[in-house]
């Protein structure tokens, strides 16, 4: 139900952030790579985006991840990630928190956005540690530095690694000072944006949750809509553009 009492806190929001999970990509049809039906090659993605697989064979590990950035580029951002762009320009100020690597937001138009897990369309040196773009899937595999010709990886925070502090610290500053927060598609099970969203709300945030299924910060929030968000965000955007 969207009320009325909603549409007039969410008008009002001055800060607001976006937080999304996987969920809004699998909207897109982005499958998780992880859990049941995970398999490439029979290996699963834990056995994969890991620093020690890249070391024993980075050949294997960028096939695996020029497969996966053919899936993002076939995939189209959704109504989801197209009322999360229509928002940066409405807010005054905006944030999008985003744990996905697939570039769907930026696609979708999103500029003011943190890539906590990185980005599937850059990589990065394992020497010079330049960051570079993508221009879709690489012809060369291994990808290879474009400054000093170095083995490169996909610019991606794998298991057992740790975050960019700079890149969190940024955007837990925003989320602390927030008035609003939408936490859209995500399980909860990967700790760090919990504990973002969790501060936030903390802090004193309005919180809404769109996720069809309950997640592990649900009994923290204001309002739960359990709809997938190309589902329910036009409806919200339509009741706020209009009243």
């Amino acid at each position: 139900m969207i009320n009325q009492q909603l549409i007039t806190k969410i008008k009002s929001a001055k800060r607001v952030a976006v937080l999304t999970g996987a969920g809004i990509s699998a909207e897109s049809g982005i499958p998780t790579f992880r859990g049941a039906g995970g398999y490439w090659r029979n290996y699963r993605a834990e056995d994969l985006a890991t620093p020690e697989a890249f070391a024993r064979d980075p050949k294997l590990v960028w096939e695996w991840y020029a497969m996966r950035m053919q899936v993002c580029l076939d995939a189209k951002p959704n109504p989801g990630h197209e009322i999360v762009a229509k928002m940066e320009s409405y807010f005054p100020e905006f944030l999008l928190v985003t744990q996905n690597v697939d570039n769907l937001h930026a696609r979708a138009g999103n500029t003011k956005l943190v890539e906590i897990h990185g980005n599937i369309f850059t990589a990065r040196c394992t020497s010079c540690q330049k960051k570079f773009k993508l221009e879709g899937v690489p012809k060369q595999i291994p990808v290879r530095c474009e400054s000093c010709d170095a083995l490169a990886r996909p610019h991606i925070v794998w298991f057992g690694e740790t975050y960019d502090m700079n890149l969190l610290q940024s955007a837990r500053s925003f989320l602390l000072k927030s008035d609003l927060i939408f936490i859209i598609g995500t399980s909860g099970q990967v700790g760090v944006p919990v504990q973002l969203a969790s501060e936030a709300i903390a802090h004193g945030a309005y919180a809404i949750e769109i996720n069809p299924e309950n997640s592990t910060i649900s009994n923290q929030v204001d309002m739960h809509f359990a709809n997938s968000s190309g589902e329910i965000l036009p409806k919200i955007w339509q009741e706020i553009i209009e009243k």
